[in-house]
């Protein structure tokens, strides 16, 4: 049994991230993707956006994938019509729950959307629909109310309800505080659904699964609005490797999964992307270099081959005798430590002389090979 499920929202939250719009090909690529990599759950769209959002939902819902699809709506009826034009019939109903919401953008009251709750619920499942309900701007809702709306939904039968930490507002403390009471007061699933806007995105859904919270909605990359949402990889990982929770998601997968969505959205990963940016596994500095050959836990936490990753050695201006002795050993040579002294300075000389812009054929050096495919300079040798 695992511990926890993913509910992927790239294809929802994560394409509501402006200038991001993923083709046909790219949206059935990405579902295919996630269910072989393990999701539980993919939020496939929101059908009322259109026809062209109903047909690609329709495609999606013939794939025949083993997760589940799951649409988007709001608290309308015409809504859910439109959701059952894709032949999905697990619908997912948000709602604005906190006052700001309720009085400022509705222009309604708490009275009015317990009634339109019971009435849009009860619809969706007279046709024969699977429901989960979610409370938009949760985290700033008067925890009062919020009971009272998800123990009506409860009443009405629907399978799951979301917490949404719609402005991230939130800390880890205050999401398992939160998750906990809410836990305490209701039996069905819960789903933690967080946003990036304070950089704890990841932490609150690990807080989340902590206190209760079985599902957790995430992107790929984090994309999403503003600042995004929980990380797929970054929760899967953390939930893992650090809180030892069981899961079947295949981790080899992560990488895959990243650089597709990294190419199909057009938002570029930052090299120090944890777990699937570019230099995340790579280390220059002589001290860890001379760890790791010795013992790799001392400098990485998880082997990166778990997650379809590989260590690199980086020679540069941090680099030690064991990077280079390292790196000679690679390429076949062995060298006495003189030889590795006077290689590590014309190295460090040429990482200053980088940094200064000067031309790298100044140095009067011949290139005689590169260490495990990246490198900051040529590698260099009299």
């Amino acid at each position: 049994m695992e511990n926890f499920y993913i509910l992927d929202t790239t294809l929802r939250d994560g394409e509501q991230t402006p200038g991001v719009n993923f083709t046909l090909e790219e949206k059935l690529e990405i579902a295919k993707m996630l269910d072989k990599a393990g999701v539980k759950v993919i939020e496939a769209g929101i059908p009322a956006m259109g026809q062209q959002e109903i047909e690609v939902i329709k495609k999606m819902n013939c794939l025949g994938l083993k997760c589940e699809l799951l649409t988007w709506n709001r608290l309308s009826k015409s809504d859910i019509e439109k959701s059952l034009e894709t032949g999905v019939k697990n619908i997912h109903i948000g709602v604005p729950t906190s006052d700001i919401h309720i009085y400022n953008k509705l222009k309604k009251t708490r009275k009015w959307l317990i009634e339109t709750l019971k009435d849009v619920v009860n619809y969706a499942i007279h046709k024969g629909c699977k429901v989960s309900v979610g409370a938009e701007d949760a985290s700033r809702t008067d925890m009062d109310f919020l009971i009272e709306f998800y123990k009506t939904a409860e009443e009405l039968g629907v399978s799951r309800v979301r917490y949404a930490d719609t402005v991230g507002a939130l800390d880890p403390f205050g999401v398992y505080e939160n998750i906990k009471k809410i836990r305490s007061e209701i039996n069905i699933e819960i789903d933690f659904h967080g946003h990036n806007d304070f950089g704890m995105a990841t932490a609150n859904a690990l807080a989340a699964c902590r206190a209760g919270a079985k599902y957790i909605s995430a992107t790929i990359n984090g994309i999403g609005e503003r600042a995004g949402n929980t990380s797929l990889e970054e929760i899967v990982a953390s939930l893992k490797y650090i809180g030892k929770y069981k899961t079947d998601f295949d981790m080899k997968q992560i990488p895959v999964l990243s650089k597709y969505v990294e190419k199909a959205s057009g938002i570029k990963l930052s090299k120090n992307k944890p777990l699937v940016g570019e230099a995340v596994f790579s280390h220059e500095s002589g001290i860890h270099v001379d760890g790791l050959l010795k013992d790799r836990r001392t400098y990485e936490f998880i082997d990166p081959t778990e997650i379809g990753r590989e260590s690199k050695f980086v020679l540069g201006k941090t680099s030690g005798k064991a990077s280079v002795r390292n790196a000679m050993k690679e390429l076949g040579m062995k060298l006495d430590d003189d030889k590795i002294s006077q290689i590590l300075e014309r190295v460090r000389k040429g990482e200053s002389l980088e940094k200064k812009k000067e031309p790298l054929k100044k140095l009067k050096y011949r290139v005689v090979g590169i260490f495990s495919g990246e490198i900051k300079l040529p590698f260099i040798f009299p």
